[in-house]
């Protein structure tokens, strides 16, 4: 009996520490770390939204640049740090639902050392060809490949980034036979593609859409389920003819495992309220993502889906990490 009243004494006391903490958090700047380097996609995102968070949450949001090793490095800060709140991490899909299938040593498990909060941004990327390619659509790419396959290859922004994995997924849904060169970020493979030295290129919308509406390199397709707003005359790529092809970036928000549920509630609500905002939403579609809100169970299944998604298809096509 003295042990039984000993548990329910110990199960009372943590639930009265996290509805204190509730009631009393924030009570400090919350640093939110961003895994890549200032004026990347990521970093503008999370400035769009650090003056409405502040001033929902009742305390400022200071962002921390700690690009490195795919984003590993900053979001094994936020693995390692207190689970109280005050330690935030932006991930992308890579460190999330990626590195661990390509043998990288991440230094944590993300599953099991991080609390997702919220989703908060996909960006679609665009399958594109030099002006001068011989290719105008998904069925031109499949034929020129079985006819002169020497004439295409696809260049993306590095070896197990979003935009190479929609290369693989691409090329293994068509059973096109076409090389993949791995370039050190988005913008050299426009320059290449641009320059007419590879044939197609898989580039995120920062790096390719002034160029698409310039008409200085034709879109193939988008490579999200929908049309884009930014680019409404360019189809999907599954429209297209590749039935089901989804293949997005994303990035969302996460904690340090242990945060109190209270907290991370807290937490979702502020994010969330941020992202369903109308200046808020319209910074982040002018960087060419998609604003993309959801409760904390939704964005743990979503990480779910994407794990099982990934891995599969990195065994499949032999993929490995750097």
């Amino acid at each position: 009996m003295m042990r039984i009243a000993l548990q329910a004494l110990a199960a009372w006391a943590v639930l009265m520490s996290g509805a204190a903490c509730a009631q009393t958090y924030p009570a400090r700047p919350i640093t939110l770390i961003v895994t890549f380097p200032p004026g990347g996609s990521a970093d503008l995102v999370a400035r769009a939204m650090e003056n409405k968070l502040g001033a929902d949450l009742g305390a400022p949001v200071v962002i921390e640049n700690r690009p490195g090793a795919g984003g590993n490095i900053g979001i094994a800060a936020v693995a390692k740090a207190q689970p109280d709140g005050y330690t935030l991490g932006i991930a992308a899909a890579g460190v999330l639902a990626v590195n661990q299938h390509l043998g990288r040593s991440m230094g944590f498990d993300p599953q099991k050392d991080l609390a997702p909060v919220t989703l908060l941004s996909i960006i679609p990327f665009v399958l594109v060809a030099a002006d001068a390619a011989p290719v105008k659509s998904v069925a031109d790419i499949l034929e020129t490949s079985r006819a002169a396959p020497e004439k295409l290859t696809i260049g993306h922004g590095g070896n197990g980034t979003a935009m190479h994995l929609s290369a693989a997924l691409f090329t293994q849904m068509t059973g096109a036979k076409i090389p993949l060169v791995a370039y050190r970020g988005s913008g050299p493979a426009a320059n290449d593609v641009l320059a007419g030295h590879i044939g197609l290129a898989v580039l995120d919308l920062p790096a390719s859409l002034e160029l698409v509406r310039a008409k200085r390199i034709r879109p193939i397709g988008v490579t999200s389920t929908k049309r884009l707003a930014t680019l409404p005359d360019v189809p999907t790529l599954s429209e297209s003819g590749v039935a089901g092809y989804d293949s997005v970036g994303w990035f969302g928000i996460v904690a340090p495992a242990g945060t109190p549920p209270s907290i991370i509630a807290r937490l979702n609500d502020a994010f969330v309220k941020a992202l369903r905002d109308k200046d808020v939403a319209e910074k982040i579609s002018a960087l060419g993502a998609e604003p993309a809100p959801s409760s904390v169970e939704e964005f743990r299944s979503f990480i779910a889906a994407e794990n099982g998604k990934w891995s599969k298809l990195i065994a499949e096509a032999g993929i490995k990490g750097e």
